[in-house]
């Protein structure tokens, strides 16, 4: 038990009031909400600390005994003491873990000014008492009722009577006796059993059904006499026609005492399902994220000349998500993972034009130019902290809209933290340990448990983010075989001393706690976990030093690109490994890609030649480059078909008439006008070498190469063109920014200015004046005359006094200072701010008035 307070404080800001700069720090940190804006004194922070969209979030952020807790302080009499508050949750009979646990949880909900007063008034916030109490529109958790005194407030006098002597009470004056005799006879243990002892058993039955919740139920008009032998004696009461509950006393008699069925003090274990070499599962995670990296790069090359069609409402069509999948040969589920990672990373996005399209960004050529491994890691970084969760991809919003790949909606703030989360419980296990699945997501469900009931049987949206964290850790190549890579722990950031959430709790009750390096739960804690909460995010600079380290661990992992091919006399080329950039890019162009694996198979076509020379690149060329970088022979097979290609490449040129054709050989123009498959190109010759079509030259093109001719798109001036792979690119590009879970936790310089900001305000509020004998209301500033103004500060510049006055800014906002003044001249006061702690120039104008502070 924490030790008393020096004194009891009367309200929520008394007890704020008490605390040191410490503990403040500690509720502005685990509570940021209530530092936006800074509080101008302590009684406003209180009240903005017991404000419902505060609290509601505070005990969403509770872990479940912390809320258990919580939800026994709010069926416990307020005040509570604690010796109350541990019955309710241990027993009658006691439970030592519950014991044990229980000061660091009442600490923590001090600390979190859910819970205010010493151990013997222990009050919990009013405003978490009304979400928390039990009401037959709210059901509480803990499955109990209203009290007797709750449940009988519209009954008769004369019923109460009735009520009391039937259970065997002595008859008393008034209701209010009535209801404190029958509450001290449910209240009383050996009575209480006396009296079930007589009961029928169809009567106990009745009560075992209700007694852990829910605590009402069903009468007839005309009730059957065990249902009558229980209402005759007030263990079940009428509240409304037709509906009895059963009081709270009599269910806690009847429960052994206990507000929960089964409280759960400490965490569920997460441990080892399988255990598998630390280097196996490097060498696994290291193959994936070569995968990725390839994956990445594969979808963005096909969208290199503008990808799908941006929807009107914004994202990609099924459709279109349904070909990107079958083009990477993955699901659709995962195909729109790397979609959406990509966009995250701004290495995708629309182009902007009329015709929008999504394109990638020049980001995406810087990218490129990086190492494997520092690619890989700013993949992973990004899909750390991006908001963005291509699960809910295929679901419904809040309108009944479906939610699209890279479409609005999918943004879910808790994304981030649950990641990180999941990450840090895998780095808590031993080096190479998987746990299962469902071991992580009973962790979590601990850590952060829903108030109240599900109402379905879908899981909520943190199971799903932890579910889809692990599906998507395993493809990204952060775990390998289920268990935290090495270079995933990197991305976690250094390790600290491993203090954890009991240390810290132990602390702040007096104890001296010896530092452990592990959990609660027996696993390790190389990142500081704390029960029920989240290690502080880390700071840009911080993530980039974790990327790298990530990264640098990852490079000897990768295998080395090649900077060679083997071809065969079947027009395909083998490359047994990844390839370097260059080579890679040239032979992408050059051909076309049949399988894809350990080795990559890429086969020469016709159509793959004629690319390749569309690309700039000639026949000598393309003889040179396979001649130099092929470890077999050139065969006489692919030598053949890029001479023939070349050959006719060019032959035909196309331009803009709409779009003509020419060629130096008229029979070829005419034998392009007797096929059949030309009509739909509508030609007609204008010269003996020269055809037009009304159709663009894009379009003039396709067909003709649809027919088998191998055509050259030339410019006005009748130079060739050269259509480059990599010609479409968006405008410059951000990435999308994280939608934040609320206001960022603060850091150390803005908690010191806070603090000292609030103390000030605090002390300009609540400095004691001298009585003037007409006394100000709470927060009126004081009013002085002009000459009593400039006299009272003339006067304390010369004591060297400490005064009080009020102020009207610029922007016509009013305040209370105590200040120190130092000089008064020109229409200005220069004085030392309390408030502000430092020192600052008043124009006496927008000074409303001064008040001397009592001598102590």
């Amino acid at each position: 038990m924490s030790p008393e307070a020096p004194s009891t404080p009367r309200s929520l800001a008394e007890a704020l009031r008490a605390r040191d700069d410490a503990s403040l720090a500690a509720l502005l940190r685990g509570r940021p909400d209530l530092i936006t804006p800074v509080p101008s004194d302590l009684t406003q922070l209180a009240t903005r600390a017991g404000t419902r969209a505060s609290v509601l979030r505070a005990l969403e952020r509770l872990d479940r005994f912390a809320l258990q807790t919580a939800q026994a302080l709010a069926v416990a009499p307020d005040p509570a003491s604690y010796d109350t508050l541990l019955g309710l949750l241990a027993g009658d009979d006691g439970d030592a873990a519950v014991a044990d646990a229980l000061p660091r949880t009442v600490a923590s909900l001090r600390e979190q000014a859910l819970v205010w007063g010493d151990d013997d008034r222990l009050r919990l916030v009013r405003t978490a008492r009304e979400l928390l109490a039990p009401s037959p529109q709210h059901p509480s958790p803990t499955g109990l009722g209203p009290t007797v005194r709750e449940a009988t407030s519209g009954m008769s006098p004369g019923r109460m009577q009735e009520i009391v002597a039937t259970a065997g009470l002595r008859s008393t004056h008034d209701s209010v006796s009535a209801v404190t005799a029958l509450t001290a006879l449910f209240t009383d243990r050996a009575k209480m059993g006396e009296l079930l002892d007589g009961a029928p058993e169809a009567a106990r039955e009745v009560l075992s059904r209700l007694m852990w919740g829910p605590p009402y139920g069903q009468v007839t008009a005309d009730p059957a006499l065990h249902l009558r032998w229980l209402l005759d004696r007030g263990l079940l009461l009428p509240t409304t026609p037709g509906t009895v509950v059963l009081p709270r006393e009599v269910a806690l008699h009847l429960r052994g005492g206990r507000a929960h069925r089964a409280p759960e003090p400490l965490p569920p274990a997460v441990e080892p399902a399988a255990t598998h070499s630390p280097r196996v599962v490097d060498a696994t995670a290291a193959g994936q994220a070569f995968t990725a990296l390839a994956t990445v790069e594969e979808l963005l090359k096909s969208w290199n000349q503008g990808g799908p069609a941006v929807l009107r409402a914004g994202g990609l069509s099924q459709r279109d998500l349904k070909r990107t999948a079958v083009a990477l040969d993955l699901s659709e589920p995962v195909a729109a993972f790397w979609v959406e990672l990509t966009y995250a990373a701004g290495l995708l996005a629309s182009d902007g034009q009329a015709d929008e399209r999504y394109a990638p960004t020049p980001a995406y050529d810087t990218w490129l130019e990086l190492p494997p491994a520092e690619r890989w890691a700013h993949l992973a970084g990004i899909w750390l902290t991006a908001t963005r969760t291509s699960g809910l991809i295929g679901g419904r919003d809040a309108k009944d809209r479906t939610l699209s790949a890279l479409g609005p909606g999918l943004d879910r703030s808790a994304a981030p933290e649950v990641r990180h989360r999941v990450l840090t419980l895998l780095a808590g296990l031993p080096e190479g340990g998987a746990p299962s699945a469902e071991a992580v997501l009973a962790r979590l469900s601990w850590e952060r448990p829903l108030r109240g009931p599900q109402r379905d049987s879908t899981e909520d949206l943190r199971t799903r983010l932890a579910r889809w964290t692990l599906t998507e850790s395993e493809a990204l190549g952060v775990t390998g075989r289920g268990a935290l890579s090495g270079q995933g722990r990197a991305l976690l950031g250094p390790a600290d001393d491993g203090t954890d959430e009991v240390d810290r709790a132990d602390e702040a009750e007096g104890h001296k706690s010896a530092v452990s390096p592990r959990s609660a739960d027996g696993s390790a804690s190389p990142h500081g976990i704390r029960h029920g909460t989240n290690p502080a995010p880390l700071s840009p600079a911080e993530q980039a030093t974790a990327t790298s380290a990530a990264a640098r661990l990852l490079a000897p992992l990768l295998p080395e690109p090649l900077d060679h091919v083997l071809l065969q006399a079947d027009l395909t080329a083998v490359a047994p490994g990844p390839l370097r950039r260059p080579l890679a890019d040239v032979l992408g162009v050059l051909a076309d890609v049949e399988s894809k694996g350990g080795a990559t198979v890429y086969r020469f076509t016709p159509g793959s030649v004629r690319r390749a020379l569309d690309a700039g690149q000639t026949a000598a060329d393309l003889h040179a480059f396979l001649a130099e970088h092929s470890r077999t022979p050139v065969p006489q097979p692919l030598a053949y078909l890029i001479d023939d290609v070349a050959r006719r490449h060019g032959h035909l040129r196309v331009g803009a008439a709409s779009s003509y054709v020419r060629c130096d050989d008229d029979a070829v123009l005419n034998e392009i006008l007797a096929d059949k498959r030309a009509a739909a190109l509508r030609l007609r010759r204008l010269a003996p070498t020269v055809l037009a079509a009304p159709c663009d030259p894009a379009t003039l093109l396709e067909g003709l190469r649809g027919m088998g001719y191998a055509p050259a798109a030339e410019s006005a001036d009748g130079d060739v063109l050269i259509a480059r792979a990599d010609a479409h690119r968006t405008p410059p590009r951000t990435a999308p920014d994280p939608v934040p879970d609320g206001p960022p936790p603060p850091d150390a310089t803005l908690l010191t200015a806070a603090i000292r900001a609030i103390r000030a305000g605090d002390l300009a509020a609540t400095a004691p004046r001298k009585s003037t004998g007409t006394e100000l209301a709470g927060g009126e500033l004081p009013r002085t005359t002009p000459a009593d103004t400039l006299a009272t500060l003339q006067a304390a510049v010369l004591t060297g006094d400490t005064v009080w006055i009020g102020y009207v800014n610029a922007e016509g906002a009013a305040s209370q200072r105590v200040v120190a003044p130092v000089r008064v001249e020109g229409g200005f006061v220069t004085a030392y701010d309390h408030t502000a702690d430092e020192v600052r120039t008043y124009p006496l104008h927008r000074i409303t008035g001064v008040a001397e502070l009592a001598e102590d």
